[in-house]
């Protein structure tokens, strides 16, 4: 069998772990570390991004609908997790491994020591040959602590760990020319990492019982494309679907990745959540920026105002005078000295390429 990565991160939906009933499924979920196992057989290293804790709860207890619905997702995932990380503990124990547990919440990838002392620990786990189990921690994230959903959560693990793939299981087969219930709908086989247009085909509607949809899976997947992570989108349900993608074989849709960026690029293109500034150029420093043959810095000659107030370090959106935004850096210097800056010419760059990632 020809392997094609040397590291990867699988991420398992809801609906995949799920049965009928909303219970997690014990057969299903066993087949996916069987092939997991395999993988790891062969050299690979694979990190687990597994929903599934809120249906766990459900196997265990029922809530009243009436309760507070952020109370009853807490109270599902507390005692849901435990029984989550209890059943993969089991079904690893065959096969002489141990796995982790590592919740996480938004917070957690906010800033730059935070972010290299959490991949330090996946490292560590990964090196003495532990599988790394992840999800969000339902139990205090709630509203802006928020993900959009685990997607977005294994697109940052991705990023951070520098993975040759991410591979996102779901309840269907991979993205669709149109929705998928209309006559001829088929699946697109390869998706350019340069492409955007994803509403025009992809329907907003969400899972049963995860938090995510297809648009958001592509914006996510289009994001880890363009700084050099290939993100395969498949059925979770398939037979031998993790060892199929992993031998080469075409299934499912297959996002493109452009040249490999470097990791703190990588981990730029991610934090936009984390912006504590906002500046915008002039019509002359986007066309540099955007269009311009070799990489450029973004210069204070090209900026016209300054929102908000940032350190050296801070992450900063880029904006176009028409408030489109253009990408996200890393600010050499605080938004105070930005001022006395704004506008003039033979200054040092705001933000140096390096440290800057575009969108378009």
């Amino acid at each position: 069998m020809q392997v094609a990565y040397k590291k990867v991160v699988v991420k398992v939906g809801s609906n995949v772990i799920a049965g009928e009933n909303g219970l997690p499924d014990v057969e299903v979920m066993g087949r996916l570390i069987e092939q997991i196992v395999q993988a790891k057989k062969q050299g690979i290293e694979v990190v687990l991004v597994s929903s599934g804790a809120v249906a766990s709860g459900r196997s265990l207890m029922q809530v009243s609908q009436k309760a507070d619905p952020i109370a009853r997702r807490q109270l599902l995932a507390s005692i849901g997790q435990v029984k989550l990380i209890n059943i993969y503990n089991r079904l690893l124990e065959p096969h002489q491994l141990l796995c982790a547990q590592i919740l996480v919440t938004k917070e957690d990838f906010r800033d730059r020591m935070h972010y290299i002392n959490m991949k330090r620990c996946f490292g560590t786990l990964l090196q003495n040959n532990i599988i790394p189990i992840i999800n969000e921690n339902d139990v205090i994230s709630v509203t802006e602590l928020m993900f959009t959903d685990n997607d977005e959560l294994a697109g940052l693990v991705a990023s951070m760990l520098g993975a040759d793939a991410l591979i996102i299981l779901t309840n269907v087969d991979g993205i669709y020319d149109r929705p998928p219930k209309e006559p001829g709908a088929t699946v697109i086989p390869v998706i350019d990492a340069g492409r955007t247009d994803f509403s025009a085909f992809v329907s907003a509607e969400k899972s049963n019982f995860g938090r995510g949809g297809m648009i958001t899976k592509c914006s996510i997947a289009q994001k880890l494309a363009q700084v050099g992570i290939k993100v395969h989108i498949a059925n979770g349900k398939t037979p031998q679907i993790i060892s199929t993608i992993l031998a080469s074989q075409p299934v499912g849709t297959v996002f493109v990745p452009q040249a490999n960026q470097s990791k703190l690029k990588r981990w730029v293109a991610h934090s936009e959540g984390y912006a504590k500034g906002v500046v915008y150029v002039n019509e002359g420093a986007k066309t540099r920026l955007l269009h311009a043959e070799k990489a450029s810095s973004l210069l204070p000659v090209g900026i016209t105002r300054i929102e908000g107030a940032f350190q050296k370090g801070d992450i900063i959106k880029v904006l176009a005078e028409d408030n489109k935004v253009l990408g996200l850096g890393m600010a050499q210097y605080s938004s105070e000295v930005a001022a006395t800056y704004l506008g003039e010419k033979n200054k040092k760059p705001l933000i140096h390429y390096d440290y800057l990632f575009l969108f378009d």
